[in-house]
């Protein structure tokens, strides 16, 4: 018999029980499903054994990294039903690009997929669904890996393991079907009930039910303008053939990098020049309004707008909406008693108002300086006038929702949407999520600029993230223009600054799990040496030496 201390009792099981099986037995007490165990802190896949002495929690389709499984999981049903369909070659020409809506956007190297092959694919998936089959996991040699995969048309995958530091690699095997996938599985293709498969643009979604809601579906939601902005951002992935890390890491290796980051920065700087020349076209646009989630790059955007916008003949002042927030005992407070500042309410949008209009009259205004040390507003002889040629870059997260700029005319606004929207894949099905990207960014800025933690960054993300949703990404299709800021490199430079302050965060501690999760995601990546990136680029506001002052 083993003692353990399941929800906060202890209990014995026999000797070889699984945690597949205490799952079935506990399953009534959670109101979704069960999918992984925490074992002493550690997540552990439902076939393992039940150890001694272990305190066992257990994480569902509701919880992040449950319904992280859920979806890698049915990543993997689908390409075993698309193999029992087409076979190898048409499962090793599918590519799982980036997400739209609530699923995954993919495409077919071979053909375009159409409505009756994809419901033949759905057919199949449930028939697995149906069939309960066990997804089962194995550890081989990495030179195995690499033959087996390059064998199967899956030469991503095989690229990726070349660099691979481990001797060894975990794979997954469905009836017969053998993949990669980085991070843990159902156990078996029972769980895998909730998904659709819809034709879109060239290729089709795998569409999941909503986090908050696992076994529901919502309306298709595709948001075109953020699809074509993803969906062009990988063409110049695949261009500058670097569409995954095992490329990326080729190219460093093969000391072609510094081409690839010239060449990517040069395309960024083309986008910039071509929204600097649709607003100087656009006479009656005064007021060029920023917003993004966090990390994204605002600052240094809006200064290299301003450049070309400058060499487009216009003469910008940038404007940051952090200067109009209300003094610090105004500003509104979250259900855990602590300060709103992400809120719109944290802003004093009656004076943003009345001094953009004063603006907008060609009126002179004393411009506020937010002392966030005393979280008062200060005037220290600032003043603005605006002539012809004059415009306004104006940089907050409130942006995009006009309740902010309620008093201004609209013909008079030109709304920019940032963000860093990862184009870079692990391999063929396993995707690098934005937010992680941008969580590793601002880890790397934050200790560099305000000296906090890496756990101090993880512990508030969703804080951060609740806010985005509820005050950026309900705006983002009001935009005129999506500009991407992620940069296909960069992660391979975050790595050398992220990875320290990660391994600063101790077992048994509530963000250690999350740490151990980025530093093996980073470990994929080959190093860069942070001196070949230019001074103005965006990454340069994460690691510091930018040309401006960021």
């Amino acid at each position: 018999m083993r003692q353990i201390v399941i929800e906060g009792k202890k209990t014995e099981v026999v000797d070889g029980t699984t945690y597949l099986e205490l799952a079935k037995e506990y399953q009534k007490n959670y109101p979704h499903e069960i999918v992984l165990a925490l074992e002493n802190g550690k997540m552990r896949e439902l076939f393992r054994e039940v150890k001694d002495e272990s305190i066992v929690e257990f994480l569902t389709t509701g919880h992040l990294d449950g319904y992280k499984t859920y979806k890698r999981s049915t990543i993997l049903l689908l390409m075993k039903a698309i193999f029992d369909i087409g076979g190898t070659e048409v499962v090793s020409g599918i590519k799982l690009h980036f997400s739209v809506s609530k699923g995954y956007y993919c495409t077919s190297k071979y053909q375009m997929p159409d409505e009756a092959f994809l419901e033949k694919v759905q057919a199949r998936m449930e028939e697995l669904v149906r069939l309960a089959l066990p997804i089962q996991k194995r550890t081989i040699p990495v030179d195995e890996a690499i033959e087996k995969f390059h064998r199967h048309g899956m030469k991503d995958k095989a690229k990726l393991f070349w660099f691979r530091r481990s001797s060894t690699v975990n794979i997954y095997e469905l009836d017969g079907f053998e993949d990669y996938y980085y991070g843990y599985m159902v156990p078996n293709t029972s769980y895998l009930r909730y998904f659709q498969l819809l034709p879109y643009d060239e290729g089709f979604v795998l569409e999941f039910p909503p986090a908050k809601t696992p076994e529901t579906f919502e309306a298709f939601k595709p948001e075109y303008k953020l699809f074509m902005t993803l969906k062009n951002s990988t063409k110049w992935s695949e261009v500058l053939e670097v569409a995954t890390v095992g490329a990326l890491n080729e190219q460093i290796a093969d000391g072609k990098i510094g081409d690839i980051i010239l060449a990517q920065e040069a395309i960024m700087e083309k986008e910039l020049g071509n929204i600097a020349m649709r607003i100087a076209s656009k006479h009656n646009k005064k007021m060029i309004m920023i917003a993004g989630p966090s990390s994204s790059g605002k600052t240094t955007f809006s200064h290299r707008l301003s450049i070309q916008l400058l060499a487009h003949g216009l003469r910008p002042h940038t404007i940051g909406v952090d200067n109009y927030f209300v003094e610090r005992e105004d500003t509104p407070k979250d259900e855990d008693g602590n300060y709103n500042f992400e809120c719109l309410g944290a802003i004093d949008v009656e004076l943003f108002n009345e001094h953009m209009s004063a603006l907008l009259r060609g009126e002179e205004v004393s411009m506020p300086t937010f002392n966030f040390l005393t979280g008062k507003k200060e005037f220290k002889g600032n003043t603005l006038r605006l002539g012809a040629e004059d415009v306004l870059v104006i940089e907050g997260i409130h942006c995009l929702n006009d309740a902010l700029s309620y008093a201004l005319p609209k013909e008079s606004k030109f709304k920019i949407y940032l963000s860093a929207l990862t184009q870079l894949n692990i391999d063929e099905h396993n995707r690098i999520a934005t937010t992680d990207g941008r969580m590793i960014r601002r880890m790397v800025r934050d200790a560099r600029t305000r000296g906090a933690s890496a756990r101090k960054t993880i512990s508030m993300w969703p804080s951060v993230r609740r806010g985005e949703d509820e005050n950026i990404f309900p705006y983002q299709g009001d935009a005129d223009v999506m500009f991407n800021s992620a940069l296909i490199y960069e992660l391979a430079v975050l790595k050398q600054y992220a990875e320290p302050l990660l391994f600063g965060i101790r077992q048994g501690e509530p963000e250690y799990l999350e740490a151990k999760r980025l530093l093996k995601f980073l470990n994929y990546f080959q190093g860069i040496d942070s001196n070949l990136i230019p001074n103005n680029s965006i990454l340069r506001e994460f690691i510091g030496g930018s040309y401006f002052n960021v």
